[in-house]
């Protein structure tokens, strides 16, 4: 199988990146150091490839509408444009098909960027409603073709600043805007730019949007800068940091994403209905999401591992070694009755280690959280 590449790939490979298949698209696992990188996003900046994610455009009469109905978060709380929002798109029988930010440019046009290996079928998903609403809105994925877009993810403390330096009319359209706002700022260097002060680290930052054609020059442009090229394993090790779940790892659409700690994302308090809710509200929430920390040696804690607790069985559906916090941690489902504090037992191999259950996340802006 031929892997996908983004237009990356050729400044991924003139740094030496070590490139690996990552859901069938070639990208950068790390440039060196993963440990170097995870450090550099957490003390100063870090950027990393994301153009194997997909933006996709909404466009027509009343796609608020349609957005009201397909998506388990409320758009009515997007009511100034520039305005983004996190959401789940569900299935009817509650299960996560992905999840996505919308961004609100205008009423008559919404941006989504979805996740890289669920493109295809979230784009057919929304045809498909589309068509069967009779909502008669242009739906474009912005991945392939003549009018391609590439995302660049900027991430630290130092971010906002670099960023600054390198597209000039940033600062201006940017220096006020609050975290999970967007604008596009035209005429810069690298032609439009989607300015989005969104990320996915727990650290401040920028994710920008441009011509895929422009990718490349604003990656070297952001290098020069002093800006440090980081790959999939400080992105991994960064998000779970900060208590983020992975699409495929932590939540799919076997998963109800009430126990999946996605319930402040799905809106069941308003009167609107949407794909999905009914069977939310049948099903109730039967498990909850929680950070662990191992207090003994003998193992890593990884994804699958059974969770033992004084209340019942849980799972492990994500796990590291916190390069910040310098100790295992992990993302777990576990039943109900755990409560932040308890002790509980992660069986690794043939051992039954000692975690310490916490409340996520572990890490944001730079500060240690969970101990």
């Amino acid at each position: 199988m031929t892997l996908k590449s983004t237009p990356l790939n050729n400044a991924h490979r003139a740094l030496g990146a070590r490139m690996v298949d990552f859901g069938g698209w070639d990208m950068p696992v790390n440039y060196g150091s993963q440990i170097e990188e995870h450090h550099a996003v957490r003390t100063d900046v870090g950027m990393f490839d994301v153009a194997h994610m997909c933006v996709v455009d909404i466009k027509g009469s009343d796609v608020r509408g349609f957005l009201r109905r397909l998506l388990a978060n409320n758009v009515d709380k997007l009511k100034v444009s520039g305005k983004a929002l996190y959401s789940c798109m569900l299935n009817p029988e509650g299960g996560v098909i992905d999840d996505l930010i919308v961004y609100f440019i205008n009423e008559d046009w919404f941006r989504l960027v979805v996740n890289a290996g669920t493109a295809e079928k979230d784009v057919a998903w929304m045809n498909a409603q589309n068509e069967a609403w009779g909502t008669k809105l242009t739906i474009t994925q912005r991945r392939d073709g003549d009018n391609a877009m590439a995302l660049i993810a900027v991430q630290g403390p130092n971010a906002r600043a670099k960023v600054w330096e390198v597209i000039a009319q940033a600062k201006e359209a940017t220096a006020e805007m609050k975290p999970f706002n967007v604008a596009l700022v035209p005429g810069t260097a690298f032609g439009e730019a989607m300015i989005a002060r969104t990320g996915y680290t727990g650290e401040d930052g920028f994710e920008i949007g441009v011509a895929a054609t422009q990718a490349e020059a604003l990656w070297n442009a952001l290098a020069a800068a002093g800006v440090k090229p980081a790959g999939l394993g400080a992105r991994d090790t960064l998000r779970l940091e900060a208590g983020m779940n992975l699409y495929g790892q932590d939540m799919d659409e076997s998963v109800n994403p009430l126990d999946a700690g996605l319930a402040w994302t799905i809106d069941l308090i308003s009167e609107r209905d949407f794909i999905g809710k009914a069977a939310l509200q049948a099903k109730g929430q039967n498990a909850q999401f929680v950070g662990l920390i191992l207090r003994e040696k003998g193992g890593v804690l990884r994804a699958h591992q059974k969770v033992i607790a004084a209340s019942g069985e849980g799972e492990i559906t994500s796990g590291t070694f916190s390069p910040t916090m310098q100790q295992a941690i992990a993302l777990a489902r576990v039943p109900t009755g755990v409560q932040v504090g308890d002790t509980v037992h992660v069986e690794i191999r043939d051992k039954k280690l000692a975690a310490t259950v916490v409340k996520l996340p572990f890490v944001r802006n730079g500060k240690i959280l969970a101990a």
